[in-house]
């Protein structure tokens, strides 16, 4: 089962793919989130037989909805509408973080690397 992983930013979203067999996950792009979001996701889903697609959660400290989590679900909605494809959610808690002490970077690439932090962790979490 291969997987996408998507870190959902405001300005830029961060993606990640998991190898053929689900089990590791490898930062694969940033792109700007605006009007094509959709298009270039649904193609990038079908170039590359994605078979699942995993959606950070943004939580706060007390494990609340952050502000950005109903864009999210709003942004989750209007993809599985526009692809068959099974849409899950797991924590991006620190992932941000996680990434930037991992790369030694502040650039946008931190976010294609938040994503697959984020995936390693989901695929860890449903490891049967």
């Amino acid at each position: 089962m291969k997987l996408l992983g998507i870190d959902y930013g405001t300005k830029r979203i961060g993606l990640a793919v998991s190898n053929d067999g689900g089990n590791i996950a490898f930062p694969d792009q940033v792109i700007q989130n605006d009007s094509r979001i959709l298009d270039i996701i649904a193609l990038l889903v079908h170039e590359k037989e994605i078979n699942k697609i995993v959606i950070g959660e943004s939580k706060n400290y007390k494990m609340e909805d952050n502000e950005i989590m109903q864009e999210i679900r709003d942004f989750a909605q209007a993809l599985a509408t526009r692809i068959n494809v099974e849409i899950d959610f797991h924590s991006e808690m620190m992932t941000s973080m996680q990434a930037q002490k991992e790369t030694g970077e502040k650039t946008a690439l931190v976010d294609a690397q938040a994503a697959a932090i984020m995936l390693q962790s989901y695929i860890e979490s449903n490891k049967k």
